[in-house]
Order: C-alpha cells, then structure tokens, then sequence
C-alpha cells in the first residue's frame, strides 16, 4: 500500500512540476538503475536527459505540423547530380541556419519551372525545423491574399507582426503573384517589414530583370529586389524541366511508378532522346 501511495504522490509531484516524459518513463529507468546498481547521480541524469530529448522531439513534431511543407521533399530524395550548380555541401551549411537566419539574411533560388526549386526549398525548410528553427511554407499567391484580407480588416500590420515567429519564411512561387496593386503592396510590405530582422526564401520562375511583372512600380521592384538581395545566397538552378524529362523517360519505357527524386538523372541521355521525338 505504502508503494501505491508513493507512486500516486510521484505521479501528482511531476504534473505539477510538468515533466510528463520523467512522469512516464521512470518506471523504466528505475528497474535499469536497481538491476545495474547505477549511482543515484547517474539514475538522476538519464532521467534528466530523457525529458529534454522527448521535449525536443514534440516541439519539432509541433513545429513541423504549422510548417506545412510539402510532403516527401527531403534532401535525401533531391537528385544534386542533375542541378550541378547547386553544392550539396553548400545546402548542408545553409540547413544549419546559424550563420544566416539570426541576422535576417534571406536564400533565393531562381530557375525556371521544374527545376527542383520547391523540392529544395521545402527539404531546406525541414532540415531548418529539425534543427531547431521555426518556419512556415506558403505559396506567395496564397500568403498574399490572407494578407489582403488582414488589410480590408485593417489587420493587416498585426498579421505581418504573427509571421514574426517563423525565423524562416518560405515564398514558393514569388512570379505567380497577379501584377495588381493590392496584392504587390501587401508583398512589399511584408518584404519591407522583415528586412534584416526576419529571414525568407524565395523561389521564382523568372530572374530579377523580369520581376517588373510582379511589382506595377518600377520604383517598387527595385526596392523590393535591393531588400531580398542585400543579405542572400542566391542559386540559379538553369536546368530543364524534370516533368518534361519525366515525361520523356515513361514515353520510352512505358507507364510505371512516378519518380522518387525531384530531378531525373541522364539529363543529356534524356534530352536528347527528348529533341529526337520532336524532330
């Protein structure tokens, strides 16, 4: 009886102490220690360290539910042999964050459609969260007309001021934004508004010469461009399209099961063929 009643004390002492993992695991840990004659310090630390590795694991499993990235894309499964202007070693530093995200320093990653952008923006955004940063991936069409709506509610300055939480905010698709005054003010702003405090990055289908189709104002794109570039890695991934080649490689073989990599190897092998059909 005096066991139960210790337990059930235990138990009540570590809610309110808020040590849920210790609270569970104890049991455990305590049959280990009486069978191996741990010392009491040393009974004590594996307790200790098991709480804090299971905190670690729920914050990211709760950051990685609000980071909304896209599903499948790891850096495991991106192809760096079929956008060789892209460093994996490079990418690996950047997935750290320490050197850029706490100074607001921004990556951006320009190519044209199919090029693995989304796929290595979201794995970076992975990585990021497994290593302790919080992030948020939106479509920037998406992003923007929550904005627009915070904006007719006049809310829109305590909407940019709750993306203040991520340390890194990912914009996929930054071209896709319609060329409407509305909406590019609202971008601008928040652009505006995490300028060395906060980091992004962006991913966008047409280099910056052309982003005068997304900003109306001239005098707006080269604010906007001079923001995003001041503190940023910029990757240009100039290769073709890996549906298209994807295309190409079940139009020779036959149907089959989708690709697991973001890119397709035998690039030349593939265009090739590619240029044959159309001929």
């Amino acid at each position: 009886m005096t066991g139960a009643i210790d337990t059930a004390r235990l138990t009540l002492i570590l809610n309110e102490l808020r040590l849920p993992a210790i609270k569970t695991g104890w049991p455990g840990f305590a049959q280990t220690s009486d069978k191996e004659a741990w010392p009491a310090a040393r009974f004590l630390a594996a307790l200790a360290e098991h709480e804090v590795a299971e905190r670690d694991r729920r914050r990211i499993e709760r950051h990685l539910g609000e980071a909304r990235l896209l599903p499948g894309k790891t850096l495991d499964s991106f192809d760096f042999t079929a956008v060789p202007m892209i460093s994996h070693a490079h990418v690996m530093a950047i997935c750290a964050g320490d050197a850029w995200i706490g100074n607001g320093a921004n990556v951006i990653l320009i190519g044209g459609p199919g090029g693995g952008k989304s796929h290595i923006a979201s794995a970076i955004g992975l990585a990021l969260v497994e290593n302790g940063w919080r992030v948020l991936f939106a479509r920037t069409s998406d992003l923007v007309q929550k904005l627009q709506v915070a904006r007719r509610e006049l809310a829109l300055e305590a909407a940019i001021n709750r993306l203040d939480k991520y340390h890194q905010l990912i914009l996929d698709d930054l071209a896709y934004v319609s060329k409407d005054q509305a909406e590019t003010s609202v971008l601008f702003e928040l652009i505006s508004a995490r300028y060395e405090r906060r980091s992004m990055l962006i991913t966008a289908n047409q280099p910056f010469g052309e982003w005068g189709k997304v900003f109306p104002d001239p005098a707006m794109t080269l604010a906007a461009v001079d923001r995003l570039v001041h503190h940023a890695t910029i990757f240009e991934m100039n290769v073709d399209s890996f549906r298209r080649r994807a295309a190409v490689e079940r139009k020779q073989h036959g149907a089959g099961r989708p690709p697991s990599y973001a890119t397709i190897k035998n690039i030349e092998a593939l265009t090739r063929s590619d240029n044959q059909s159309e001929t």
